[in-house]
């Protein structure tokens, strides 16, 4: 069984921010192969399948910050490994709707990820990360807590597209064979800075 968690934080303020990019991928999933999420208590959660492969979505309600405790929760329910987990979350070191999937590392400063290896006490989970960019004139943590821009949207939207596509691909097909078919810079947009 693969447990797979989107990162974000919840509630209508923080929606279509970028640091919820983890989150609208999750919903995109459960819309595409019809996994219901229900609510319970520290997290959204779905059981259901992708291909033939059993699968649990889950999404943190406990703050990005604090994505750890719920994603720990969740595998020790479920008796299941990191090794079978795949975390999608937001990335401002790659340009804006660039995808890239990782095996394993350390967290790059992204407070979710930090909090999750902690968690769990491993580096060693899959990472599907989505590009959201920089903005040089703009610090990171109220950045990341910003919409999409207008000209950035529908390429976001292609970017959540193809982070399903990815996860399907890890899934189904193996990390190392996902990690070829998707890590390219392609459908990338570089971040200009502020937009008038």
């Amino acid at each position: 069984m693969w447990i797979i968690a989107g990162l974000g934080n919840p509630g209508s303020k923080y929606e279509k921010t970028r640091h919820n990019a983890g989150f609208m991928v999750i919903d995109k999933l459960s819309e595409q192969y019809g996994i219901v999420l229900e609510e319970k208590y520290s997290y959204c959660l779905g059981k259901g399948s992708i291909e033939g492969h059993a699968v649990i979505l889950i999404k943190p309600l406990t703050f990005m910050n604090r994505s750890g405790s719920a994603v720990s929760k969740v595998l020790h329910k479920f008796n299941t490994l990191p090794g079978s987990l795949i975390v999608i979350h937001d990335d401002l070191d790659l340009d804006t709707a660039v995808i890239k999937i990782k095996k394993t590392g350390a967290s790059g400063g992204h407070k979710g990820i930090e909090s999750i290896i902690q968690g769990t006490g491993t580096r060693d989970f899959f990472r599907v990360k989505i590009g959201v960019g920089r903005d040089r004139d703009v610090p990171a943590d109220i950045y990341v807590l910003s919409n999409f821009r207008p000209f950035e949207k529908s390429i976001i939207k292609d970017a959540i597209i193809r982070s399903v596509e990815a996860v399907a691909a890890i899934v189904t097909v193996g990390i190392d064979r996902a990690m070829t078919r998707y890590n390219r810079a392609a459908g990338g947009l570089q971040s200009p800075g502020p937009q008038e």
